[in-house]
């Protein structure tokens, strides 16, 4: 007989979301983070911030607090703190959206894709990550909220770049169809849950969180910054995802559940983590 299921809890959150405006220059990169601190733990880490490195004290603590000038020793000891009980996630957005590019309208979506253990496009997503037109005109095309049918003219502009995107190197495009586009907008617009949304890149971000924590067949109970990209429904389609994929082993992802970060201390130090690691993942400005 197999024994009980090892489940870690791990409190996350995110910084650098920005909607559905992911080429925003100014917010290059969304970073993910998840920490398997106690409440007790984590508020002592923030007590120390405050006591030890003259943090203001507020009901919340952010990220500038920790990475404003005159603070190596505040981030040195925190992330000290955090060793071997921290992870982070970094998706590079025009990344994400190249890949999204493909994954949507080459073969059938999944909730695996933009993970590990989605499909690899190689070279094809690294010349799409340089043409700037074509990942502005995807974004216009898949940006859905508030219509009732895919808008005409975003998928004419679009579809007028696939030749020369086959051209540049991405030939799983080549033969693409106004209705293989549109029949892929149609069921995002009628909510097939089996679809993942093109535009949020928390969701897979989400997706590599608990697979770092899930290793060794441990299950995760993830504990959120409430996020309005996290639906129930996105994250139970994504929990059997990953589910199908682990099988035989235990599912990796058994619950989400969103809290208000302002009464859980876990998830501040999650979001302390998340705003270092984004500053350090983008150019100085």
């Amino acid at each position: 007989m197999s024994g009980p299921v090892a489940v870690v809890e791990v409190a996350c959150d995110e910084s650098g979301f920005s909607g559905t405006n992911l080429l925003d220059p100014a917010s290059p990169v969304i970073a993910h983070a998840g920490v398997d601190l106690t409440r007790d733990e984590a508020a002592a880490v923030l007590d120390t911030l405050r006591s030890r490195f003259n943090h203001r004290r507020t009901t919340e603590h952010k990220a500038h607090l920790l990475l404003r000038p005159g603070q190596p020793e505040a981030v040195a000891w925190f992330l000290g703190e955090l060793a071997g009980r921290s992870t982070v996630h970094v998706v590079d957005k025009r990344d994400h959206v190249a890949g999204r590019v493909l994954d949507l309208l080459t073969g059938e979506p999944s909730y695996l894709d933009g993970t590990r253990l989605g499909r690899d496009h190689g070279g094809g997503a690294a010349v799409l990550r340089d043409r700037g037109d074509v990942l502005a005109a995807f974004v216009a095309m898949t940006r859905l909220k508030h219509r009732r049918r895919p808008d005409r003219a975003a998928v004419d502009r679009f579809l007028a770049l696939v030749p020369g995107m086959v051209a540049d190197g991405v030939p799983e495009l080549a033969g693409l169809s106004r209705r293989q586009v549109v029949a892929v907008l149609d069921r995002l617009l009628d909510g097939d849950p089996a679809v993942p949304p093109p535009l949020e890149p928390l969701v897979p971000a989400l997706a590599e969180t608990v697979l770092r924590w899930g290793r060794e067949g441990r299950s995760v109970v993830v504990v959120h910054d409430e996020q309005s990209a996290l639906t129930p429904q996105r994250t139970a389609v994504l929990g059997s995802a990953l589910a199908a994929a682990a099988f035989p082993a235990p599912p990796p992802l058994v619950e989400v559940r969103q809290v208000d970060s302002r009464r859980d201390p876990r998830v501040q130090v999650a979001d302390l983590l998340a705003g270092w690691a984004r500053s350090s993942a983008e150019p100085a400005r």
